[in-house]
């Protein structure tokens, strides 16, 4: 496994959320799982919501339903169902993964701008950092957005970016998932992939990484340098 040193300096952060800043895979899978068991659909193992989560809620249920189910008709009630109980449950057991204390702390004594960036609906991912977050300010927390077409597309990167007012190739991207790889690539981000959240190594380096660490408290290193 091939790590590129980072020999740059950084203006800003740019954070995934979904198991990058938050561990919030049980409460998401609940929810899905609950609806699809209460329409006589199959329900999925942990894992399997592990490998089907980051691309947003729409493209959860749909992954989550046989193929012949894949029509408009059927996954769009059961997408309101599921942000509805999600809505409900988002915080049951959510919490920010150890480690991301110390690293907020640190980007906020070095004064830099911090940005949150994910495919969860917008409502969702400012309530999750305004409440499991809450001990700090983000300059920009972006969620999916109907209108701005959802991570890999840059749109959204550059969005936050432009709100930040700092160039794209100043901004360091953390994610955990191939997505975020490929987002931070296409805005011209420095894509550093981590592996405590949903995906493995192998995964984010296929898809760009530049590096990757297996703790938050490895990137403060990346940003005093």
């Amino acid at each position: 496994m091939m790590n590129l040193s980072v020999t740059k300096k950084f203006s800003a952060i740019v954070f995934d959320m979904d198991g990058t800043l938050l561990s919030t895979l049980a409460d998401i899978s609940y929810s899905l799982n609950s609806v699809l068991e209460e329409h006589g659909y199959p329900t999925h193992t942990f894992e399997e919501c592990r490998i089907m989560v980051g691309f947003g809620m729409r493209e959860l249920v749909r992954k989550a339903l046989p193929e012949s189910a894949h029509d408009d008709a059927i996954t769009e009630p059961l997408l309101k169902e599921m942000q509805a109980r999600y809505a409900e449950h988002w915080n049951d057991s959510s919490r920010p993964y150890e480690g991301i204390a110390d690293l907020l702390n640190a980007i906020d004594q070095l004064g830099l701008k911090k940005a949150i960036l994910s495919n969860k609906p917008d409502r969702f991912t400012r309530q999750c950092a305004e409440e499991l977050l809450a001990p700090w300010k983000f300059d920009v927390i972006m969620g999916f957005r109907e209108g701005i077409a959802p991570k890999p597309d840059p749109t959204g990167a550059l969005l936050v970016a432009k709100e930040l007012g700092v160039e794209p190739a100043s901004i360091l991207y953390v994610g955990d998932s191939g997505v975020d790889m490929l987002t931070a690539n296409a805005a011209g981000m420095y894509p550093l992939g981590v592996t405590w959240g949903y995906r493995p190594g192998e995964e984010l380096l296929a898809t760009g990484a530049a590096k990757l660490v297996s703790h938050p408290t490895e990137i403060i290193p990346l940003i005093t340098a």
